[in-house]
């Protein structure tokens, strides 16, 4: 039978591109026979990919909103402490700042709201309030408007985080319009980022769907679907990869070489960063003066765009070859900086053409667990530290990371005397942590994850034959 429903696949920042533009899941909804059309607030026009859509001008949230929306993470933090009596819920806060006017403004809201709803009652009148305020905007009406001229089945949002993306879902759920919103990341249910309320949620594993009913109470077993995540679905698609020679010359790489990939962290994340990259530099060539021929790709996080690294790459440019990532940038905010495809291609063939992966508790392990190969982790403090309140440990304190089914999942880099070891340990005796690695990604992501996409189309399938 003929499928004829009419699905909108709601984008409200460029964080969805990568899962939901640039992976099959368009052509695997297509050859389900759903009609799909993108609702678009990113500045990328996905008609150049041959999609249909409908660009979002204009998008604009109440200004109270963002007060609203902050001191909600901070009670659903507070909360999280108090029930589970686990301090770790406060590394999660970012500081208030009030060097400018309108943020500090909006800080000392939110500090009010925060002291004075900081229980389940509280919460509930905050989550009430943001709906009250997004629903009496102009970007509201307009919404209201497109749902009632275009009459989708399904709005489907493809990440919880955006205050942008509370609009547009009110609207639909107004009008009796279902709506689901996809959880973006692994580590996202701990730190309380949800912003968003939809009719459905569709998460990666049963370990996030355990998650989502823990901390949001609210939501019940039969709104979840476990669908997986569709960005480790290009690493199966062999098409996507080309051969060892060619990605070498594009890349200026040495064909006498074995390469490892260090993976860079945000500056937030790992102020020391270079520092770090700096000891697997030396450990490498250690390596090379006992005999082996070991280079280092450096791929960056995508959105640091700085120059911290400079003097270190310079100082090791027989070592490290820089490959940056393929992203856009059209702002300043981290958010406004946009993967494309062709990043998909090169960061799945960088990982085909390098042996491991090194960096500090990323999901990159993941990825390589895909192809069978290791990851380490970096877990030791530098001296001289550029902020000396941040420490390794508070990187693996995080709730995300007691998902590890075996500490041996990974090789942990304890100190920097031991990495050129650890190096050698990883690249001849592999395979017992490759098959940790997997065990833990089974956990973290519904298995086979190159079906994820399958999955989604396949619950929103569902979904509406219940409902007609």
């Amino acid at each position: 039978m003929k499928n004829n429903n009419k699905i909108f696949i709601l984008l409200p920042d460029g964080i969805g591109l990568r899962n939901f533009a640039f992976s099959n899941f368009y052509k695997i909804g297509l050859d389900k026979n759903f009609g799909i059309k993108y609702w678009n607030n990113t500045p990328f026009d996905l008609t150049t990919l041959g999609f249909d859509e409908i660009e979002i001008k204009g998008a604009k949230s109440n200004p109270l909103t963002d007060s609203y929306k902050n001191a909600r993470k901070h009670i659903e933090l507070n909360l999280s402490i108090k029930t589970e009596k686990d301090t770790v819920y406060n590394t999660y806060r970012f500081p208030f700042t009030y060097k400018k006017i309108r943020p500090a403004v909006k800080n000392l809201v939110t500090k009010f709201l925060i002291a004075t709803h900081s229980s389940p009652k509280g919460l509930e009148k905050i989550r009430e309030k943001i709906k009250n305020l997004e629903s009496s905007t102009p970007y509201y009406n307009n919404c209201i408007e497109i749902l009632q001229d275009e009459k989708p089945d399904f709005v489907f949002c493809t990440n919880q985080r955006p205050v942008l993306a509370i609009a547009p879902l009110l609207a639909a759920k107004k009008i009796g319009i279902p709506t689901a919103t996809f959880i973006f990341s692994w580590d996202n249910l701990p730190k309380a980022t949800m912003v968003v309320e939809t009719d459905f949620y569709f998460v990666w594993s049963e370990h996030m769907k355990r998650e989502l009913l823990h901390y949001y109470p609210y939501i019940k077993e039969n709104q979840i679907s476990i669908t997986g995540t569709p960005q480790f679905e290009i690493h199966f698609d062999k098409n996507k990869l080309i051969p060892k020679e060619e990605f070498y010359k594009q890349h200026h790489l040495d064909l006498n070489k074995k390469y490892i990939c260090y993976s860079g962290d945000d500056i937030t994340t790992c102020p020391d960063d270079p520092q770090y990259l700096n000891n697997v530099a030396q450990a490498v060539r250690e390596l090379n003066n006992q005999g082996s021929s070991l280079g280092i790709i450096f791929r960056r996080c995508p959105v640091d765009f700085s120059n911290r690294y400079d003097f270190v790459l310079e100082k090791n440019k027989d070592i490290i070859t820089p490959i940056v990532p393929l992203w856009q940038k059209t702002g300043e905010e981290w958010n406004t900086i946009l993967p494309t495809q062709a990043d998909n291609t090169l960061q799945v063939n960088t990982i085909y053409h390098t042996e491991m992966v090194i960096n500090l508790g990323s999901s990159m392990v993941f990825d390589y667990a895909c192809f069978k190969k290791p990851c380490a982790f970096l877990n030791y403090d530098v001296p001289n530290k550029i902020d000396k309140n941040w420490s390794v440990s508070k990187i693996y304190n995080y709730v995300h990371f007691r998902s590890m089914s075996d500490e041996k999942a990974v090789i942990w880099l304890n100190s920097p005397d031991e990495i050129a070891n650890k190096i050698k340990f990883g690249l001849e005796q592999k395979n017992e942590i490759v098959n940790k690695a997997q065990n833990w990604f089974e956990i973290i992501n519904q298995d086979p994850p190159e079906n994820a996409s399958n999955r989604i189309w396949e619950s929103i399938e569902a979904i509406l034959s219940q409902r007609f």
